[in-house]
């Protein structure tokens, strides 16, 4: 029973897409946003949505910043700071954006100083004549990240769109429980303690005039 009407506070997390330019960002989150796809976006637009929406039975507020058709650059630490967890996009059809993801997720993990929370996304698969970059490459680059692994058509459009940012809020979740958690202090600092103190305990009765 919650104290504010029965209704749970909506848990936040702050999404940043990242890839290089024409990998498809805008459109993956529009897909995500509004269920439709357009085709020509202002590759100059800089927007942050925000969304409310519920995964797995509890209420989310979602703010996703589409970094537009602009190319990674360090002058986005503002954003790397700002946002909770990333996605990060590269197209099937273009090697040079496969290589982008891996530099902007190294950038991102030295900012951040600590793997940062990701999902990697491999998107135009609708493309299939044009596949420059196989399966086997993003989930083995996802391996080495410990992220999930996804890949999708903001064309064509399908519920992995929307189990991407779903799982990436899932992992926030998870990293956030974990940081807020109390620490317990180890038994050996404990053990530490104790000691110190008998030592002190034994050296003022030594020290004490008889």
């Amino acid at each position: 029973m919650t104290s504010n009407g029965g209704k749970n506070k909506a848990v936040e997390s702050k999404i940043c897409i990242l890839g290089g330019p024409g990998v498809g960002k805008s459109a993956l989150v529009v897909r995500f946003l509004t269920r439709r796809f357009i085709w020509e976006y202002d590759p100059t637009l800089e927007c942050t949505y925000k969304h409310q929406t519920t995964i797995d039975d509890e209420p989310v507020a979602l703010e996703i910043l589409d970094t537009a058709g602009q190319e990674w650059t360090l002058h986005r630490e503002g954003h790397v700071r700002w946002a909770d967890g990333f996605v990060l996009v590269y197209a099937v059809n273009d090697r040079n954006s496969f290589e982008e993801v891996a530099n902007i997720k190294q950038s991102l993990d030295e900012i951040k100083k600590t793997n940062v929370q990701c999902v990697l996304v491999g998107n135009k698969i609708d493309l299939l004549h044009e596949v420059r970059v196989p399966y086997t490459e993003g989930e083995r680059l996802a391996n080495d990240w410990a992220c999930a692994f996804f890949e999708t058509s903001a064309s064509d459009g399908g519920d992995e769109i929307y189990e991407l940012f779903h799982e990436l809020h899932r992992e926030i979740r998870r990293r956030k429980l974990l940081e807020t958690k109390p620490r317990r202090r180890s038994s050996a600092h404990q053990m530490r303690n104790v000691f110190t103190k008998m030592f002190k305990t034994q050296t003022s009765k030594v020290s004490s005039p008889s």
